[in-house]
């Protein structure tokens, strides 16, 4: 009986389909894999929909690209792009890549851990209810998104970064900020109002880091530029920083608040800054009290 390849099954197939070494479209990706393999499954498999409307087999090719990429046999060039690596043509040299060959991978792994996917609890569809394996597939989702959007910092414009800060400090409430000139602000990137009237400010430091941590340097030249009018600074970074850095700003008179990629991404998440909701899902359980007699 025919049924839909496994997202992992299209591992292989995505591979295949980039072994030349163009770049491609994701979604281009999705329907070469799906017209050169899987073309002759049957027209009701071709055309099964999620319960929220999503094609099953274009959402398993993507999910098989996921796991590609983070074990870096696929990279993104740019957005929305995807291109085999050496690692990919490798795989395809040996023939095979299993889910379980990939789940050992080691730069697999630790691509995952910088996630934090491997802090979501894998669970058995045999020991697990419904509503665990519903919980678990959302809190790998949200993970998966948080990873896309720090990656995506990492690569935009690093005067957008600075206003994408100001933007998500104003969806968490805070009053409106002011963008500092984009030269010789003396290592403040903004100014927001801690409150709507604006009684006390908020200075604000802003570092697009790939991958250096912000140093103890740093952290000092951000409180010897706050001027007198305000104690009180927010510096955000995509990547991480130091002990001194964090130590910096713990002893300071002044009141820094650290936030580092990862605690910035759960931010913007949970305040809907560079997210959107993609489906919504219901589900209904019986009514008791309709059934009660009177």
């Amino acid at each position: 009986m025919a049924e839909l390849p496994k997202f992992h099954e299209t591992f292989l197939p995505i591979l295949e389909t980039l072994k030349d070494g163009e770049v491609m479209h994701y979604r281009d990706l999705q329907k070469k894999v799906r017209d050169k393999y899987y073309m002759n499954l049957p027209e009701d498999l071709l055309n099964q929909k999620t319960s929220t409307g999503a094609n099953v087999l274009l959402d398993r090719i993507s999910w098989g690209k996921v796991f590609l990429k983070q074990g870096e046999f696929l990279s993104s060039p740019e957005r929305g792009l995807v291109q085999i690596t050496n690692r990919g043509k490798q795989v395809l040299k040996d023939g095979h890549l299993t889910l379980q060959e990939i789940r050992k991978d080691d730069v697999f792994l630790a691509n995952r851990k910088k996630t934090n996917i491997e802090k979501v609890n894998e669970v058995s569809i045999d020991n697990s209810s419904p509503q665990e394996l519903i919980d678990s597939g959302i809190l790998v989702i949200e993970a998966q998104t948080k990873a896309d959007l720090l990656e995506r910092l990492k690569k935009i414009d690093p005067y957008y970064f600075e206003k994408v800060i100001l933007i998500l400090l104003n969806k968490m409430g805070y009053g409106e900020f002011i963008e500092t000139k984009k030269s010789g602000d003396g290592g403040i990137d903004g100014i927001v109002n801690q409150d709507k009237l604006g009684l006390e400010k908020i200075y604000v430091q802003a570092k697009r880091y790939a991958n250096n941590k912000v140093h103890e340097t740093e952290i000092r030249n951000f409180i010897g530029a706050m001027s007198g009018d305000t104690n009180k600074g927010i510096f955000v970074t995509t990547s991480d920083f130091d002990n001194s850095a964090i130590q910096k700003a713990h002893d300071a008179i002044h009141k820094i608040i650290l936030i580092n990629g990862e605690k910035m991404v759960d931010l913007m998440y949970e305040y809907g800054v560079g997210v959107q909701i993609k489906n919504t899902y219901e589900t209904k359980e019986v009514d008791e009290d309709f059934f009660e007699e009177n």
